[in-house]
């Protein structure tokens, strides 16, 4: 005797259901990997979000794909493992604390470095763990005993490990160069931390007269202030116009500072005058002529956006104050031509949210080169690492190609400080830049090695700058593994499987990595890089917060459930790469595509609780597998199909259709499952005399509802846990753990895939026909299935069963041809087949052709009211544009409406 099987609620609440499992989940460690030789290794690192971030809704995408492939090969019976971890984020952290100091009416040099990062830390254990509780609500498979930091003690060894070893290789170097400076933050930004932005501005022209007193050459520029460091004026070597001045010097307005005409080829004659200013130590094309043409640099500013001594009378003021009086100066003592509205391109600091000023400073830089070049040979020799789609193949090496020496520090206080060590002699205690320094492990080593080489009466400063976040996040696949020591992690999980990013950070992060890895490991970090596309809104757009129209997915998932949220994201992917757009209504947090998969999770609940109350309280596993012997058609037919999508399944994620596998899971399991398979065994479950066929039904039910459960899991974890626990009391294990379904060759049947593809069309035309007919539902009524095609015939013949069920039929009569007195009948067509029902004595036909000539005369008199609306030009050129779409939108439903109707009546003749 067996217990009762408890059955589901009524409804499905998806907040109770997924905090019980995540809780579940992470208090039993279900996720933690355990190294085992005897499998195949799947690894994967997540991409580290800031330690100061909050889930948006690239997080909750890029969170939702990589789960699906980690719980996929988890119950593929790979040795998984998600190693979760956050990024220390330097700039974003020291602003959040350079603001609350700001408003305690205090600096962080008033605290002192240590003082600052005590709080640093007190901020990092308050807020730090935000973002990973809000992954874990998305039900991130991940072991989060191996949780990792970027500024953890294994991964601070790992980075100065990597910084020692690079200088020693002679691939580090402190150098004065121009590098990105945000004055907001006094710091210098990468690449990645700025953004261009397209704003409205001036092109100013000035002339810089000939020292001579013979004329004057007209320069042009967007940024008047710089014109105080210029030290040359240059043109193209090729422009007859100049030629002839080449060599000769200009008198710099306001400074009266004599400085040369210089020929380079950077120079477009075609732009502007054809003569450009030459502010080597302000921009990054002048720096390069600089240096060819041995110019001097001159540094007008000072590093919080003022300008400094060099700037003669504008010393002391900010720089966008410094813009208007250096033209005001201009224009008052007639050096100013003219003044064109210009839109141009502004690089602005993402942190600071000021344009940044290319700087001279003295800064620590990687020779980028050499680790390129090995990067591009496993690219180019192994096809190393793979990218998904194929296409950003080529944006990735264009990218190694053009890679400049990369400068790594930056002037913050929190992260990882750089291990070199000034040598400050103890009669003055000065640092410059000639100051020599020491680069070693620890100060004890650097002061063992500076005594050696400069006696015992100095004393070490360290360098007070931190490394750029992207050089210790360049190190994650293999310093989270225990790098650089030779950890069990290592040697299991690296190289990590598949990297899951979006193409935006190709160039920042993939790269840096790769780079990395190929020079301290002697390999690529990952075996694939699977490309994702962005998170667009419901008008296309980017989100952003600048343009106010990101959607916080933790509203979505308090209001739908994580479930919905992560199928929604996975099913709109178009391919791999790809843009997805999610509608949104903001005024009422509603989502259309969300909704829609909320509806689904209801659909699969209400299914399987049907399912659970006719399986006699028993278990799939004390119903047993049915035997091949005994299935019926349709048993036969979804067995087929079930398995057919399990090998469309597994293939999709296998190459990265993430998107197309959820898409087939939700027709198999909504329209073959839902609203055929159940269907068509209702009437077996019901008559418990057909003891044998009813359990067959129940044993197929069971398997393929237990088989369903097991293909949706990584998409919709929290759900399918839930059901399967109920339906299997299995409660010493976890679906997440069990075999994903593997395809049986043996029941495919596509032949009888098609024959009940058939029946169904056959079937939903008799309800359709019904429906116009106005027969009652519980009315059944006669069918005439008419073809000339005996294979169709035995098909239906074959099917007849599930046609008198499902379209409650009568009398079922199937003929390859017609009687000629078949007389007022409904019809339709199947391909070849022609549906009749006659309609005698059924319904009163003209009754019904009254009521359908009313609805038509009806609709027609609105078609004719619309027409007249939109054909009167005061209405079409007077009224809001939306109140003439609307209409002409209206009529268009109208036309439509009335072809229905007339068709119907046609089918009544």
């Amino acid at each position: 005797m067996t217990t009762t099987l408890p059955t589901l609620a009524k409804q499905y609440d998806p907040k109770t259901t997924e905090e019980k499992w995540q809780q579940y989940w992470q208090e039993q460690e279900v996720f933690k990997a355990e190294p085992n030789p005897k499998k195949p290794a799947y690894s994967l690192v997540i991409p580290p979000p800031n330690v100061t971030g909050s889930l948006h809704m690239g997080h909750a995408f890029n969170t939702a794909l990589i789960d699906t492939l980690v719980r996929y090969h988890r119950m593929c019976g790979y040795d998984t493992l998600c190693l979760p971890g956050i990024d220390h984020a330097s700039i974003a952290v020291q602003t959040i604390l350079e603001k609350q100091l700001k408003a305690e009416g205090k600096t962080r040099y008033d605290i002192g470095r240590e003082k600052f990062l005590e709080r640093a830390w007190q901020w990092k254990q308050q807020s730090g763990g935000t973002i990973i509780n809000q992954l874990k609500r998305l039900g991130l498979s991940a072991d989060w005993s191996r949780q990792r930091f970027t500024l953890d003690e294994s991964l601070s060894k790992a980075v100065k490990t990597a910084f020692v070893t690079l200088y020693e290789a002679g691939l580090i170097y402190r150098g004065n160069y121009l590098v990105n400076w945000c004055p907001e933050t006094q710091s210098a930004v990468s690449d990645l931390e700025v953004e261009s932005k397209e704003v409205d501005g001036h092109l100013w022209h000035f002339r810089y007269p000939l020292s001579d007193g013979s004329g004057y050459l007209e320069v042009a520029t967007t940024r008047p202030e710089t014109m105080l460091g210029d030290t040359g004026v240059a043109v193209n070597p090729t422009d007859e116009r100049y030629k002839h001045l080449i060599g000769q010097t200009v008198t710099l307005p306001i400074m009266e500072r004599e400085i040369p005409i210089v020929a380079d080829e950077l120079v477009d004659p075609e732009f502007g005058t054809g003569c450009v200013k030459v502010t080597p130590a302000h921009d990054y094309n002048d720096f390069e002529m600089g240096n060819r043409h041995q110019l001097p640099f001159i540094n007008i500013m000072n590093k919080d956006g003022t300008l400094n001594e060099n700037a003669g009378p504008f010393a002391g003021e900010e720089r966008f104050v410094a813009r208007k009086n250096v033209v005001k100066r201009l224009e008052e003592t007639g050096f100013l031509v003219k003044i064109e509205e210009y839109r141009h391109t502004v690089p602005y600091s993402d942190r600071g949210k000021v344009p940044v000023e290319p700087l001279l400073s003295t800064q620590w830089f990687v020779k980028i080169d050499p680790m390129a070049k090995k990067a591009l040979a496993f690219l180019d020799e192994q096809n190393s690492p793979q990218f998904i789609p194929e296409r950003w193949t080529k944006v990735y090496r264009d990218w190694l190609v053009k890679l400049k020496d990369w400068c790594i520090s930056r002037q913050l206080w929190w992260g990882h400080q750089i291990p070199a060590w000034y040598v400050v002699n103890l009669t003055d205690g000065k640092i410059t830049d000639d100051t020599p320094f020491v680069v070693a492990y620890s100060e004890e080593e650097a002061l063992k090695t500076a005594k050696q080489q400069y006696g015992d009466n100095i004393q070490l400063s360290q360098d007070p700058d931190v490394l750029d976040t992207w050089f210790s996040s360049g190190l994650w696949p293999f310093s989270t593994m225990g790098w650089p020591e030779e950890t069990t992690d290592l040697k299991t999980y690296y190289p990590t499987s598949t990297l899951v990013t979006g193409f935006d950070i190709i160039f920042f992060w993939v790269a840096r990595m790769t780079m990395m890895a190929g020079y301290f490991t002697g390999q690529m970090p990952f075996k694939d890089v699977y490309i994702h596309g962005l998170v667009r809104d419901e008008n296309g757009k980017k989100m952003s917060k600048s343009a106010n129209n990101g959607i916080d997915p933790l509203i979505l998932i308090e209001k739908y459930g994580a479930d919905a949220l992560r199928y929604t994201l996975i099913r709109e992917v178009a391919g791999a790469g790809q843009d997805i757009s999610l509608q949104y209504d903001r005024t009422s947090d509603q989502s259309e595509s969300v909704e829609a998969s909320r509806n689904f999770a209801n659909k699969l609940w209400n299914a399987a609780r049907f399912v659970m109350m006719n399986l006699d309280g028993k278990t799939p596993q004390e119903l047993g597998n049915p035997s091949l012997d005994e299935l019926e058609l349709c048993d036969r037919w979804i067995l087929s199909r079930f398995n057919q999508v399990v090998q469309q399944t597994r293939n999709y994620i296998d190459h990265y259709g993430l998107g197309e596998a959820a898409k087939g899971l939700y027709e198999f399991i909504w329209g073959d499952f839902c609203d055929w398979y159940i269907e068509l065994v209702k009437s077996r479950l019901f008559n418990k005399e057909l003891s044998s066929s009813r359990i067959v039904a129940q044993q197929t039910l069971a398997f393929v509802l237990d088989g369903i459960l097991k293909l949706l899991h990584p998409f919709m974890p929290h759900i399918t846990e839930e059901i399967w626990q109920i339906l299997t009391q299995k409660t010493d294990q976890v679906l997440a753990l069990q075999t994903y379904p593997e395809v049986n060759d043996n029941l495919i049947d596509s032949q009888l895939e098609d024959s009940f593809l058939l029946l169904f069309a056959s079937i939903r035309t008799i309800r359709n026909l019904r429906a116009e007919a106005e027969i009652k539902p519980g009315v059944t009524a006669p069918v005439i299935l008419q073809s000339d095609n005996p294979q169709e015939r035995q098909i239906l013949t074959q099917g007849q069963v599930y046609i008198q069920d499902l379209g409650k039929v009568e009398e079922l009569t199937i003929t390859p041809q017609l009687r000629e007195d078949t007389r007022k009948a409904i019809a339709g067509v199947v391909g070849t087949i022609q549906v009749l029902i006659p309609l005698t004595g059924l319904i009163d036909i003209e009754v019904l052709r009254g009521k359908i000539q009313k609805n038509l005369s009806k609709v027609e008199g609105d078609i004719t009211s619309l027409e007249n609306r939109l054909n009167n030009p005061n209405f079409v050129n007077k009224a809001p544009k939306e109140v003439v779409e609307a209409t002409k939108e209206a009529l268009a439903e109208a036309q439509k409406q009335a072809e229905i109707l007339r068709e119907r009546l046609l089918r009544l003749q």
